[in-house]
């Protein structure tokens, strides 16, 4: 629900807000609605790890935040389709997102069973290594060749190849190299990302857009109150429900990242206030790790999540 629902109300009152505070066109209001919904709180599960912390909160951070990657990305290409003129009615937009969600999901799986077989017959952990980057990117290229979700080939990939694993595949000594270099991968393409936002933002006059950052973070910071308290408001009498110091972490921690970036940097040029979206998401994505990644640990304290020192 947070992952799909949840994006898709963050998505909306963002967009909204743009357009109707700023007066952003619709099309450019949407696809920053839709590129900025995804959260990376990555901040967040680093605290979580290093006090040692564990539990469903935990889980319900990484799950979403490893799935809203994916509906994100998708909606984003739909968006940017409808944006580019394509008239779409309601059942071909459907017929679209099954197409890219389903498509993407086959290739991932397809991919990372063939790699599992394959990786099953060597020891060695570089080899293993080796398999799983090409599962990486490979699920990627095959779903992107046939026009499915890239971004959701590449994740079912990696949950495939995560939970089968242990059958018949990579060894105990590959699994940590296997962690080890992803964990180093991660750091350097977002460090990539960032830094090709800031070469970009050299040519920006930032002084010019502040009212309309400002107002994109408290409607982001808004957005993400109507992903988490609705979406769990329809589970408090269910076994299911979170606990409200947990929806308070969930709001909070929902930092925006990489993903946002890559997406705004991956727009054509004739996409309308381009320049801008690109600018304001980093201005939002700035605001994120800095205010809310840097008051994190403190607030995971006070919620009792994690262990005062």
């Amino acid at each position: 629900m947070l992952a799909t629902l949840g994006v898709v109300l963050s998505a909306g009152l963002t967009a909204g807000g743009m357009h109707y505070l700023m007066h952003w066109q619709w099309t450019a209001a949407l696809v920053f609605g839709v590129l900025i919904a995804a959260t990376d709180p990555v901040s967040v599960i680093a605290t979580f790890k290093e006090a040692k912390a564990r539990g469903r909160l935990l889980v319900l951070i990484e799950a979403e935040s490893l799935l809203n990657d994916g509906t994100a990305a998708v909606a984003f290409g739909v968006v940017v389709a409808l944006g580019a003129g394509q008239h779409l009615g309601s059942m071909q937009v459907f017929l679209m997102l099954l197409k890219a969600v389903g498509g993407g999901l086959l290739s991932g799986a397809l991919v990372a069973i063939v790699a599992l077989l394959l990786v099953g017959r060597t020891a060695d952990h570089l080899i293993e290594v080796a398999f799983t980057t090409v599962a990486a990117y490979g699920s990627f290229l095959l779903a992107d060749h046939f026009g499915f979700s890239g971004v959701l080939a590449t994740i079912t990939a990696g949950l495939v190849m995560s939970n089968f694993a242990q059958i018949d595949g990579i060894s105990p000594r590959g699994k940590e190299a296997v962690q080890t270099f992803w964990e180093y991968a991660a750091f350097v393409a977002n460090s990539f990302v960032f830094i090709l936002i800031g070469m970009h933002e050299t040519s920006q006059n930032l002084i010019a857009i502040w009212l309309p950052a400002c107002v994109a973070i408290v409607l982001v910071v808004l957005g993400r109150a109507a992903a988490i308290y609705p979406c769990c408001l329809l589970f408090a009498r269910s076994s299911l429900r979170v606990a409200a110091k947990q929806q308070h972490v969930m709001f909070w921690g929902g930092l925006r990242g990489a993903l946002a970036l890559a997406l705004a940097l991956s727009l054509s040029p004739d996409v309308p206030l381009r320049e801008n979206i690109i600018a304001i998401s980093f201005a939002v994505v700035a605001f994120s790790v800095f205010v809310q990644g840097l008051t994190i640990p403190p607030f995971l304290r006070r919620m009792g999540e994690i262990p005062r020192s």
